[in-house]
């Protein structure tokens, strides 16, 4: 069932978020003025009356899909007109069509094609044939084909003619708009997705093995589960089918519509069964084809957008993750061979030392590790050890609690921190520039530390793709994963805002209105000038004209400078209006900012003018109540259980602390210290039923899990957030108990044929193989799937 469509794309936009259309029409305006998202939410929320910042991104992407469709219908009814067959009904259908698929089927017939069949038949003149005995059933068809036989025109015999007139009946029944239209819904509302291995790749595509003999109907397909069986295909493991509908003896249903739509029915007459016959043939060749890519586009792109919605979800909270704040830190990329790369930071981010230490195999030389560091702390005040996740990174955390024990006044903290994307950085040119001295090998301990101190900051240097918090974003769009995960970067980094005295070029590229070029700008102005000591300033930066500052302004922050201001988010354009509650309340503004007494007895309408509403009144009050106030959660660290240090150490029962690394639709990823994260399924995660997971957990919560199940052959290890559930007993993999979310449902059970679905994707270091089937043996535990079949 579709939405009647809207006059216009502000109306419809309206309607779909359930605001007024004068909203949508002022946000357009401001985003079409080149207003940013950011900078329309926090401070044109009079003109848009109080759209937020996920409506507003909601508005953007529909506003580019809507203007995309008129451009198409534009150019749809110029190409029909110019074969001058565009009629007013046609008009008025291409006209109504409400969104891109459907603009598509209307246009099929009328689309330029290479020479088909039926138009070299209509050529040779049957199409008075294929009408006739469409029109008139009680027509003997080869009787009547045969007044059509012409050797000039190509038509043999008889037989030859009805097999054009066939042509163009098919190529008419496939070309219904309206038809097609209908037979795509039933299909996508009754069919399924069957995947089967493909004869000998039992072993190579082992990891696949949950989708060997496999059927889900499309609407119970989760994202993951659809990506992993395209995967699948593409690795040339599955063949995968777009069932219709459940397989039967009889003829299709869908050949009954079609029939149907076109009055054909089998009453004995003598053209029946070559009409029956027909439909049969345009449904098996031209229509379910069409179909199939129809709905395998849908299946991925509804796999896309969620995907990327999860991968936007969990790198947002990666990029808002509590920041361990200006705290000199040492930094250590973990390796074996290689060796420990060691970065010393001060608490401003600038590197002050860097070594190479080798405590592990096949050096051995710890005691020489543990005396450099000391050193190394010492000499630079360090407070914090930020130990990279990788490879050697549980024993290179031993070491750090060893130093921390020989040496306790140091009074030194060790935290682990996700080292995903550290090297992309380590070899990008913004790297080159900004330690241009330094060993590649280096940087990346350098870009650890300093992640510790401003996850935001020092993240937004690497490429969003590479921070390894998706589910197979290999697989996915590339223009619609970086737009996505742009706009939350961008969404980020203004909601927390940037000091523009110490800020990157790619943070202050990724500030409201600025652009790469502008961001270097600054940090060259600011090199040749000194700090900003006022917003003002910034409009002597080359090319920041008075849109980019307006767009700006509001969200760089200015510390100690003339101004007090500018180190809030009040926007300067708003500093009348404080000067205004300055003079009512006596105070200088430096008295009245922080000073909640004197500020919540002034009444926010008492300042409302005609250019500053209520809301942003309100805002003010607030931010000067509280002025630069960071959003981001308060630094805490999490506690690896001493003497679990790799997968064979854990054991059913266990209860540990740990920290979540990816969120997928399925259930979280959570890394306890044994190289390899555990999953702990949806079902798994809370005694209440759990639609997302994301309600209960986020990258980077610290968490107590109890290990159910280990499987160390399969690198699996299955957890709960539920202390009280039943853990598997030792030696017996799979077993557990009855496991369902309680208070609502059982994970959902899948039809037909196969096993479990699996989720992939990133998270940190090892993460699990692209078809992960964690998910089902969770499921199996939970005695919802055979252990051998999969179906119940």
């Amino acid at each position: 069932m579709t939405t009647p469509l809207v006059g216009s794309i502000e109306g419809r936009i309206a309607a779909e978020l359930g605001v007024r259309e004068r909203q949508v029409k002022a946000a357009v305006e401001l985003l079409d003025g080149g207003s940013t998202v950011p900078f329309i939410a926090r401070y044109r929320k009079e003109a848009t009356e109080m759209l937020d910042d996920a409506q507003l991104r909601t508005l953007e992407e529909r506003l580019r899909y809507l203007r995309e469709l008129e451009e198409r219908r534009t150019a749809i009814l110029e190409s029909v007109r110019e074969q001058g067959k565009l009629t007013d009904d046609l008009e008025a259908r291409i006209r109504g069509a409400e969104t891109k698929a459907r603009l598509e089927d209307i246009y099929l017939p009328y689309k330029p094609k290479r020479r088909t069949k039926a138009q070299i038949a209509r050529e040779a003149g049957l199409e008075p044939l294929a009408e006739g005995l469409l029109g008139d059933p009680t027509v003997e068809p080869l009787a009547a084909a045969s007044a059509f036989v012409d050797a000039d025109k190509g038509v043999a015999d008889p037989q030859a003619a009805l097999d054009g007139a066939r042509a163009i009946l098919t190529e008419r029944f496939s070309e219904d708009a309206d038809l097609i239209g209908e037979l795509r819904e039933r299909m996508w509302v009754r069919g399924r997705l069957a995947a089967k291995v493909r004869e000998g790749k039992e072993e190579a595509g082992a990891k696949f093995a949950d989708y060997f003999d496999f059927a889900e109907p499309f609407t119970e397909l989760p994202s993951h589960r659809i990506l992993a069986m395209l995967r699948g295909e593409k690795e040339e493991v599955l063949d995968l089918v777009l069932e219709p509908e459940e397989p039967t003896d009889g003829p299709s249903s869908y050949e009954g519509i079609v029939a149907h739509k076109f009055q054909i029915a089998d009453r004995g007459r003598p053209a029946d069964k070559w009409l029956t016959d027909t439909v049969r043939w345009a449904w098996r060749t031209r229509i379910l084809v069409h179909l199939g890519i129809d709905l395998r586009l849908r299946l991925r792109t509804a796999a896309e957008d969620e995907a990327v919605g999860v991968f936007a979800a969990n790198l947002r909270d990666l990029l808002l993750a509590a920041p361990a704040g200006t705290r000199a830190t040492l930094g250590l990329d973990p390796g074996f061979r290689t060796g420990v790369k060691v970065a010393v930071v001060d608490a401003t981010g600038k590197v002050v030392a860097t070594d190479v230490i080798h405590p592990h195999v096949p050096a051995n030389r710890w005691d020489e590790a543990i005396a450099k560091l000391a050193r190394l702390s010492k000499e630079h005040a360090v407070d914090l050890i930020a130990i990279g996740n990788g490879t050697a990174s549980r024993e290179t955390d031993k070491l750090a609690g060893e130093l921390i024990t020989k040496h306790p006044e140091l009074k030194l903290t060790k935290v682990m921190v996700s080292e995903a994307g550290a090297s992309v950085y380590s070899a990008s040119a913004f790297a080159s520039q900004e330690l241009p001295d330094m060993d590649v090998s280096l940087r990346g301990a350098v870009s650890i530390a300093r992640r510790l101190q401003d996850p935001l900051a020092e993240l937004v240097k690497i490429d969003p793709k590479s921070i390894g918090v998706g589910q197979y974003q290999h697989d996915l769009s590339e223009v619609k994963l970086s737009r996505s995960l742009d706009a939350v970067v961008e969404d980020c980094v203004n909601g927390v805002g940037v000091d523009v005295n110490t800020a990157s070029a790619p943070l202050l590229a990724r500030v409201s209105g600025i652009t790469s070029g502008l961001a270097e700008n600054i940090v060259s102005h600011r090199d040749a000038n000194g700090p900003f000591t006022s917003r003002s300033q910034l409009k002597n930066v080359a090319r920041l004209g008075p849109k980019a500052y307006e767009q700006c302004a509001g969200f760089l922050r200015i510390r100690g400078g003339d101004d007090p201001l500018d180190a809030s988010s009040v926007h300067p354009e708003a500093y009348p209006v404080v000067r205004r509650m300055v003079k009512t309340s006596g105070q200088e503004v430096a008295a009245l900012i922080g000073n909640t007494g004197v500020l919540r007895s002034l009444k926010a309408n008492d300042f409302v003018d005609e250019t500053f509403g209520l809301p942003t009144v309100t805002d003010i009050l607030k931010e000067l109540e509280k002025p630069g106030r960071d959003p981001r959660p308060a630094f805490k660290t999490a506690t690896f259980k001493e003497g679990v240090e790799k997968i064979s150490d854990l054991a059913s029962g266990m209860v540990l602390e740990g920290v979540v690394t990816n969120v997928a639709a399925f259930g979280a990823f959570i890394d306890v210290g044994v190289h390899q994260d555990g999953l702990a399924h949806v079902s798994a995660l809370s005694k209440t039923f759990v639609k997302d997971p994301r309600d209960v957990v986020k990258p980077g919560d610290i968490v107590k899990v109890k290990v159910l199940d280990v499987d160390i052959p399969r690198k699996r290890i299955s957890l709960t957030l539920r202390l009280d559930d039943e853990a598997a007993p030792q030696g017996q993999q799979g077993g557990g108990g009855e496991r369902r979310q309680r208070g609502g449902r059982p994970p959902q059970q899948r039809q037909g044929r196969g096993g479990g679905g699996g989720g992939g994707g990133g998270g940190s270091r090892q993460a699990p193989p692209p078809a992960n089937s964690a998910m089902a043996d969770a499921l199996r535990r939970a005695g919802l799937l055979d252990p051998k079949k999969g179906k119940r």
